[in-house]
């Protein structure tokens, strides 16, 4: 029987390129996948959120004086809503040892609104201006810092202003409601000149603490305000705007004077808010990332 032997193919080097190419390119590919599934969970170095910052507060620099005074005051009345829900949380629960720290969760609630609602709050928004400020010291960009500052703050204590004299006003709540919003003012100012801005320095060291953390934060962002927010209500730190919504309240109502309410809340909280944000952390943070350069 004859045997036929077939003649070998001849090997197609275009098929041989493209079946050893097929495999590089799947690994390249995989290795993508995994350095960027790396990066994702890796937490932002100093000088990645020094940057984050930055890049933010030149786009709050680039901003009219009228987008921020109304952005401004939708955070002023939006703050107001901090008070208001730490007094329905008060006046809810049981009379029980927990129950402060538990309606102290309430303070949060202005916060997330703000911070979450991208609205302009003195002490949170106006850090992030400082950044550009101090990698680029020009009169210039301290002007529009300043303009900012100014536009943001009139902004937010008229907010706040005005939702207080809603509260004390308006039947807006219930009378136990009502005493439990008194309870809380009284206890904002409780506090001599002197306490009141000590407890202010902590709470713009958390607020500016809370800036530089959100970052890193993406998708816990909700948690850490909560957080952040609480220890300041909790700890009985004094934050300038926050606290404002409260002793205007008791001023509106005619349970404390407005010289009380603005010289000895308002200006120490201010000043200690300022000296916490600017100088414990922004400095600090900014020498840190830009250390070596």
């Amino acid at each position: 029987m004859a045997t036929h032997l077939e003649k070998p193919k001849a090997s197609d080097p275009h098929a041989k390129r493209e079946h050893d190419a097929r495999p590089q390119n799947e690994q390249k590919t995989e290795a993508q996948t995994e350095e960027q599934q790396v990066r994702e969970a890796e937490s932002l170095d100093a000088k990645s959120t020094y940057e984050v910052i930055r890049r933010e507060g030149e786009k709050e620099l680039d901003r009219s004086t009228n987008a921020l005074f109304w952005s401004g005051l939708a955070a002023g009345l939006s703050m107001g809503f901090s008070f208001l829900t730490e007094a329905l949380l008060r006046a809810n629960l049981p009379d029980a040892p927990w129950r402060p720290l538990v309606a102290k969760l309430g303070y949060s609630v202005g916060f997330l609104v703000v911070i979450l609602g991208s609205q302009q709050l003195f002490t949170e928004n106006t850090l992030t201006p400082m950044v550009p400020l101090l990698a680029e010291k020009t009169r210039d960009k301290l002007r529009n810092v300043l303009r900012l500052w100014s536009a943001v703050f009139v902004a937010n204590m008229l907010g706040t202003l005005l939702f207080a004299l809603a509260l004390a006003r308006l039947a807006v709540v219930e009378p136990d409601i009502k005493r439990a919003l008194s309870d809380i003012a009284s206890e904002a100012m409780r506090h001599g000149w002197g306490t009141t801005f000590l407890h202010a320095i902590y709470a713009g060291w958390i607020i500016a603490l809370l800036v530089w953390v959100l970052p890193g934060a993406e998708h816990n962002k909700v948690a850490v305000i909560v957080v952040m927010t609480w220890l300041i209500a909790a700890g009985g730190f004094a934050h300038v705007i926050a606290g404002s919504s409260e002793v205007f309240y008791a001023a509106w109502r005619g349970e404390a004077s407005w010289a009380d309410a603005l010289a000895g809340f308002v200006l120490p909280s201010l000043i200690g808010n300022m000296v916490g944000g600017l100088t414990l952390v922004t400095a600090l943070n900014h020498a840190q990332a830009t250390a070596g350069e």
